[in-house]
């Protein structure tokens, strides 16, 4: 499905470097100030998705029923997959996101992101755990949307920031263990990078509880060097995805590459060099895994 998006959106590469998705021309030519405005007015709905009048937080057993949990599934891939016209921002229609690991999240802050920049509330965080913790980077006319909305903003600072801040944050956030994600909001505008942990962000509940595909694997999985390898577990600790697994009898870490997103963020924990980011396409079996 991914390859979908990176030949229609992307010109054949990955989609989220495509200049044109970050561009104020395209968000006047579809009208995306009105949708993100009427879309971040009623967040609090919009992270509950309803799905033919489902919550998506009560989902579970509704989509193992023989027939009305394939037409349920087949209703919310739908929605967070939509480029129709008429999209619902309620139901947040063509928004879904994809992981990336810090070195292209700094690309797009450098590049390719339209100002203004600014750093805002996680609401996930909020309608999770009721913690205002302010590690959302938004851009365009999704900024100016949220700048007139008070509860996402921050009154203690400043809420603009310049590319080299965005970056510099970036990287603050990847340190902490956080992974960053780039956001469709909607096909084929893309004006976020969010720093997510797992089970907060709703997307990730989305893909690992129900397994809809509102979080997309990144482009690129971890490859672990046995020989610099010291089985100190520091990664294992640092993974939230549960994709390490330390072996005592070895005292080596596996990758388990069916659960690995290829955020790296795993990397940061890692004082001898054992782990580092490759292609996902050059890694055998998992070309076109996302």
């Amino acid at each position: 499905m991914m390859c979908q998006w990176c030949m229609k959106h992307g010109a054949g590469k990955k989609w989220y470097m495509n200049a044109y998705n970050y561009s104020n021309e395209l968000a006047e030519k579809e009208n995306m100030k009105e949708y993100l405005t009427e879309q971040w007015m009623n967040f609090e709905q919009v992270f509950i998705r309803r799905i033919m009048g489902f919550s998506s937080k009560n989902l579970g057993y509704k989509l193992k029923m023989p027939i009305i949990g394939r037409i349920l599934r087949w209703r919310a891939e739908n929605m967070i997959h939509s480029e129709k016209k008429n999209r619902n921002p309620i139901n947040a229609d063509g928004h879904f996101g994809q992981v990336i690991p810090l070195e292209d999240a700094k690309i797009i802050m450098s590049e390719l992101a339209a100002e203004p920049i600014i750093c805002n509330y996680c609401m996930c965080r909020w309608m999770q755990r009721k913690e205002k913790e302010a590690v959302c980077i938004n851009f365009g006319v999704l900024s100016e949307v949220l700048e007139k909305l008070p509860r996402f903003i921050p009154k203690e600072r400043t809420v603009r920031i310049d590319r080299e801040t965005a970056m510099e944050k970036l990287e603050e956030f990847n340190k902490k263990g956080y992974i960053s994600t780039v956001w469709f909001q909607p096909v084929p505008y893309i004006n976020a990078i969010c720093s997510c942990e797992n089970p907060e962000c709703g997307a990730f509940t989305l893909r690992s509880k129900f397994n809809l595909m509102a979080m997309y694997k990144a482009e690129y999985i971890i490859q672990l060097d046995q020989d610099k390898c010291q089985g100190c577990k520091s990664c294992v600790a640092m993974c939230q995805l549960n994709a390490i697994q330390f072996i005592p009898s070895m005292n080596r870490v596996i990758i388990n590459y069916d659960k690995c997103f290829g955020c790296g963020i795993c990397r940061h924990a890692c004082n001898y060099d054992a782990l580092k980011l490759i292609p996902r396409e050059d890694y055998p079996g998992f070309d076109g895994k996302y």
